[in-house]
């Protein structure tokens, strides 16, 4: 009888930042070993009690980076919360070291400039989603893993599911199509991921008004970043 070493699975959560104004595509992930998922899981659960109880942010309230860094919506049952943006960035910057020193989570980062304009735009997006998945695999097929993909939408845009069917079948390590969740806004490990490509758009734009967040992804990320930093695709 012969004796198989133990399935190695991974887990990756995507999300993607940028704009075609300013031609930067960016993709940020989230990954954890199947058998870290619980506790990675427990330790946002944790923080998010911690939020509430701190800042007076409910628990269910899905914090994404882009509005609740502006300032915008009315996130917490504490009025300076609401009204003062430099308490909300201090709670971002709380958000990320907690996520930088979860055990078994790491992230990471891809991107391209551009000069291109919508569907050229596009275009780069797609093709750096691919190439995304074409090294996540590679990764996988390395350590002798295999891993599934969870992203933001809902299926309507074929790319991704392309992407994913365009590996060799028979070398393939990432599994499925990409999966979307029913409620992707209110996904504990898409907000995180969220969080991370807006710091990661943040670092690479290096937008005047959002001079705050320009050295966040070094500071607070780069320690969990696979790469330990943002890859150019």
């Amino acid at each position: 009888m012969s004796t198989r070493s133990p399935l190695r699975f991974r887990l990756f959560y995507v999300d993607d930042s940028g704009s075609p104004q300013s031609g930067i595509v960016v993709y940020s992930w989230l990954e954890c070993d199947a058998t870290a998922w619980r506790a990675g899981l427990q330790s946002w659960l944790d923080l998010r009690q911690q939020l509430h109880a701190q800042h007076g942010i409910p628990p269910d309230y899905p914090i994404h980076a882009a509005p609740f860094a502006a300032g915008r919506g009315r996130p917490s049952s504490d009025p300076t919360v609401n009204r003062d943006r430099g308490r909300r960035h201090h709670i971002m910057r709380a958000m990320l070291a907690h996520l930088a020193a979860t055990d078994g989570v790491h992230i990471g980062t891809v991107y391209r400039r551009t000069t291109a304009r919508r569907d050229a735009y596009a275009a780069h997006r797609i093709d750096v989603y691919q190439r995304l998945v074409a090294s996540l695999d590679t990764r996988l097929a390395r350590h002798h893993e295999h891993g599934l993909v969870f992203t933001d939408g809902d299926g309507s845009d074929h790319s991704y599911a392309s992407a994913h069917q365009s590996l060799t079948i028979d070398r393939r390590h990432l599994v499925e199509d990409p999966q979307f969740p029913r409620h992707p806004k209110r996904n504990p490990w898409l907000q995180m991921a969220d969080l991370v490509a807006w710091t990661a758009y943040q670092h690479l734009h290096r937008a005047p008004n959002r001079r705050y967040a320009w050295h966040w992804y070094e500071r607070y990320l780069a320690g969990c970043d696979v790469h330990s930093g943002p890859i150019r695709h």
